[in-house]
């Protein structure tokens, strides 16, 4: 990656259909704020609240409520009462009977795994698209040929997902990567750093889409919130200068 401003990155698109990628311009994005997790419900064991509670011409209010409080929110229901279960066996020094126990490791990956990558997803949307910052949109020309083409990779990525699809920046090599995650605990890159997140189970889309979601995946083009995404990339970069 370049080795240049680590403070000026992003990209986005004005406009994605049928599967294309348009850039409107690049904005020199100044001093970025360090990621803060301490409203996470795993920080908190509380919902985190949302950015926004309906995005007009993407998704509406009884759209994302459901999908935040039912799906975001029963997760980390679960995942909290998981946790419990586990501290109290710490604390009291009681076993847990391995039929039981098995079961509860396997959900508390699935469960936790399912409240961060909702959080990012839930943080990840805006209202409109800002413009973008230069040095992650030459990353990622330089890894995938072109905007366009990054574009056209993560929009046939999110149709063959049954679950989630990401842009991911590896610390260890610092490479970008589309990659797919159809159960929660399955799929993503250990240690990467999702920067731009889609949820693609049905639930995410089904009240306003239907069956429709390649137009789904389509809009969401146009609503990432690349000074998040803008974010996740610096920390990974500023660590790794």
């Amino acid at each position: 990656m370049p080795a240049g401003n680590r403070r000026q990155f992003l990209f986005v698109s004005s406009g994605a259909a049928a599967g294309s990628f348009l850039a409107s311009g690049f904005a020199e994005a100044a001093d970025v704020a360090p990621l803060d997790f301490s409203q996470s419900g795993l920080a908190t064991g509380s919902p985190k609240a949302l950015k926004h509670k309906e995005i007009p011409g993407f998704l509406s209010a009884q759209q994302i409520a459901p999908h935040h409080t039912a799906h975001y929110g029963g997760a980390l229901k679960a995942f909290v009462a998981i946790d419990a279960k586990f501290e109290e066996s710490f604390q009291k020094g009681t076993a847990i009977d391995l039929p039981a126990f098995e079961t509860l490791q396997r959900q508390k990956s699935s469960r936790g795994n399912s409240v961060v990558l909702h959080e990012l997803y839930f943080d990840g949307l805006a209202l409109k698209a800002p413009d973008p910052a230069e040095e992650l949109r030459r990353a990622i020309e330089k890894r995938f040929g072109s905007l366009e083409k990054w574009a056209a990779d993560f929009i046939s990525s999110a149709k063959a997902a049954a679950g989630w699809a990401m842009l991911v920046v590896h610390p260890v090599n610092g490479r970008l990567y589309n990659v797919v995650s159809d159960e929660h605990a399955q799929g993503p890159l250990w240690l990467a750093m999702p920067l731009v997140v889609i949820d693609v189970y049905e639930h995410a889309f089904y009240i306003d889409y239907q069956n429709r979601k390649p137009e789904y995946i389509e809009k969401f083009m146009t609503h990432i919130d690349w000074d998040e995404a803008n974010a996740r990339f610096h920390t990974v970069h500023e660590h790794g200068k």
